[in-house]
């Protein structure tokens, strides 16, 4: 079993809610008999809603703030949150001009949030939903609507906050949250895996030379199994992997963001962010703006993920709306 600083696996997603809270107690709320997390100041626009497994941090509860969430509905641990939790939040935070729910593409996140939507509907609330599906390794490109979410999560939600806070409808705010998604391109690639807080067994294995291309954040089968390689190396594999499956070319604008899955260290991401940077120099496409940062992660999973976000004027202004929340600033 995983060494874990917890105390017992039941109470964990409660426990670091409440620790959550209590960090920034003037600016979130939680709801009582509720995994929900609500930011303190709201306003009167669109209502974004995010959500999905604990587990992940600082995604998702990291992202509620200003320019951001405004609501965040948790799961037990990899798994989603329940639709009397999202259906509290999405009304706590409702301020009359609608919500729309913004999470990763999983089976089990579909079914609730769906069946909070339809009874939020029934109760007169206007709700719309967009799937984060920027993981290329998880389905063809003419599946895309398969395809699972991953760190693409936190270019989508920030330009949904973004254009919540621009004060845009709820069909633009949905229009230009879709295109950002659209827009989104990820792989990953796992060194080792995590292990669920309880669980005696990690989520996969590994040989210890060996690594997985594509392998999802809950242990979903990636694409290819390698040997472990010096950085460069893996990092023109997954790129070129990308840029194949995007409409990324010479030319074009991007941000990039350099993932860690749990354990990966800075001094690696800054390693792989370094050859990104020179890909993209080489083959012209201009870098707006570059993170490397471990925002969506697996416990102790080592591995990194890659993100291209293509840019174009509209979504360039709104990606450069300030943006503050506990684990994630753009200003």
């Amino acid at each position: 079993m995983s060494k874990k600083v917890i105390n017992h696996p039941n109470n964990a997603v409660q426990e670091t809610i409440d620790g959550f809270v209590m960090a920034n107690k003037h600016s979130y709320k939680k709801l009582e008999n509720h995994t929900g997390i609500v930011y303190k100041n709201l306003k009167n626009k669109v209502g974004v809603l995010v959500g999905g497994g604990s587990g992940h941090e600082p995604l998702f509860l990291g992202l509620i703030g200003e320019g951001l969430a405004d609501g965040v509905a948790l799961g037990n641990l990899f798994a989603a949150p329940t639709p009397d939790t999202i259906t509290e939040v999405a009304k706590t935070i409702h301020a009359g001009q609608g919500v729309i729910f913004v999470y990763g593409n999983y089976s089990g996140d579909v079914l609730n949030f769906d069946m909070a939507a339809e009874l939020l509907e029934m109760e007169g609330m206007k709700v719309e939903t967009v799937r984060v599906s920027d993981d290329i390794a998880s389905a063809p490109a003419e599946r895309k609507e398969e395809r699972r979410g991953i760190a693409g999560d936190m270019f989508v939600i920030k330009i949904a906050g973004a254009a919540a806070e621009q004060r845009m409808a709820l069909e633009e705010v949905v229009r230009v949250t879709r295109k950002a998604n659209d827009n989104t391109f990820s792989m990953g690639v796992a060194l080792s895996p995590g292990t669920i807080p309880g669980e005696t067994e990690p989520n996969f294995t590994l040989d210890e030379d060996e690594i997985e291309l594509g392998l999802g954040i809950h242990g979903e089968p990636g694409v290819e199994k390698k040997k472990m390689m010096p950085a460069d190396e893996l990092v023109d594999i997954m790129m070129e992997r990308i840029l194949d499956e995007s409409t990324i070319t010479k030319g074009s604008e991007v941000c990039v963001l350099i993932n860690g899955l749990g354990s990966t260290t800075l001094m690696e991401l800054l390693i792989v962010n370094r050859r990104v940077g020179e890909i993209l120099e080489e083959k012209e496409i201009t870098i707006y703006a570059m993170d490397a940062n471990s925002y969506c992660t697996t416990q102790e999973m080592a591995g990194f993920s890659i993100t291209l976000f293509q840019l174009d004027d509209e979504l360039k202004a709104l990606y450069d709306v300030p943006a503050i929340a506990p684990y994630y600033k753009k200003l």
